[in-house]
C-alpha cells in the first residue's frame, strides 16, 4: 500500500468514520436514555397522580378549555391538531427535512430528524402501553374521538422533537439574528399550540401534554449534543472548532488547508455556518 493511499485512508477515517460513529453512538445511547425516561416518568406518574391530582390540575384545565369552545373554533383546532397526528406530522416532517437537505446539500438532517422521530415514537408507544391512562370522557371531548391510551401525548412529544430540530438546523443556515428569532418564536408557538390543542379538544389531560413537552425537549437536547459532538470531531483537523451561532467557522481557512490535500471542496461543503448568501454552504 502506497503512502498516498495510506494518507487518503487516514483522512477519510478521521473525517467520516469516526465523526459519524460518534454521532450514531451518542444518539443511540441518548435514545435509550429517553425511552427509559419515558418509562420511569410513567411509573412515577402512576404513583403520584391520583384523583386529587386530577382535581387540582387536569380537570380544571379541561373545564376551562370547554368554556372556550365554539363550532367554528372546534373545527379550526381539529384541523390544526391533525397536523401533529400519525399522518400529518410525518408528511410535514418529511417536507421540512427535504427542504433542509436541499438547502444544506447534506443528508445529515435526515439522520438527525429521522432518528429523533423514531425514538420519540418509540417512547410514546411504550409509555402509553405501560401506563394505560384513560383519556377524558367522550362527553367532555370534541369528535372524532380517540381510544388509545392517553399518557403521554404523542402529538405533543413528536411535534416538539420534529419542529424543534427543524428550527435548530434551519437557524444554522440563517445569518440574520432577527430571522432566527422569528423562526424560533414560530416554532415555540407551534409546539405550545399543538399541546394545548389536545387539551382543548378533550383528547388529553394537561399532564399528558406537559410530560410530552418535557421528554421531547430532553431528547432534542441530546440530539443537538450529538450533532455538536459530530462537528467537534469532524472539524478538529479541517476547520477548527465546531461552529456556533456566535462564532461561525472560517470557510476560507478550511479551504486553504484543504487545497493542499485535495479536500477543500468537501471541507467547505460540510461547514454549519452562514455563507455569503445568508445561509450555509451545507448545514446539519
Amino acid at each position: 500500500m502506497t503512502t498516498a493511499t495510506e494518507n487518503w485512508l487516514t483522512r477519510r477515517w478521521g473525517k467520516w468514520v469516526v465523526p459519524y460513529a460518534a454521532l450514531w453512538i451518542t444518539m443511540l445511547i441518548g435514545g435509550v436514555v429517553v425511552v427509559v425516561l419515558a418509562l420511569v416518568t410513567a411509573e412515577v406518574y402512576d404513583n403520584v397522580v391520583d384523583d386529587a391530582g386530577l382535581a387540582n390540575l387536569d380537570k380544571p384545565a379541561l373545564a376551562f378549555m370547554e368554556q372556550l369552545r365554539s363550532p367554528g373554533l372546534d373545527a379550526f383546532v381539529t384541523g390544526f391538531t391533525n397536523i401533529g397526528g400519525g399522518i400529518g406530522m410525518p408528511i410535514l416532517g418529511s417536507i421540512l427535512t427535504a427542504l433542509l437537505i436541499y438547502t444544506s446539500r447534506s443528508w445529515r438532517p435526515l439522520i438527525l430528524i429521522g432518528g429523533a422521530a423514531a425514538v420519540s415514537v418509540t417512547a410514546t408507544t411504550l409509555g402509553k402501553k405501560m401506563i394505560g391512562r384513560v383519556r377524558p370522557d367522550h362527553a367532555d371531548a370534541v369528535p372524532p374521538y380517540e381510544t388509545s391510551p392517553s399518557f403521554p401525548s404523542g402529538h405533543t412529544l413528536n411535534t416538539t422533537v420534529v419542529i424543534a430540530l427543524v428550527v435548530y438546523l434551519a437557524c444554522l443556515q440563517i445569518k440574520r439574528t432577527s430571522a432566527r428569532i422569528g423562526l424560533i418564536a414560530a416554532g415555540v408557538i407551534f409546539i405550545v399550540a399543538m399541546g394545548l390543542s389536545r387539551v382543548y379538544l378533550g383528547h388529553h389531560w394537561l399532564t399528558d401534554v406537559i410530560v410530552g413537552w418535557v421528554i421531547g425537549l430532553a431528547w432534542v437536547g441530546i440530539v443537538i449534543l450529538a450533532h455538536r459532538f459530530f462537528h467537534a470531531l469532524r472539524h478538529r483537523e479541517h476547520a477548527g472548532d465546531a461552529p456556533t451561532f456566535e462564532h461561525p467557522a472560517h470557510l476560507h481557512d478550511g479551504a486553504a488547508g484543504g487545497a493542499a490535500d485535495g479536500t477543500a471542496q468537501t471541507d467547505a461543503n460540510d461547514a454549519d455556518t452562514p455563507g455569503p448568501a445568508g445561509r450555509s454552504a451545507a448545514s446539519g
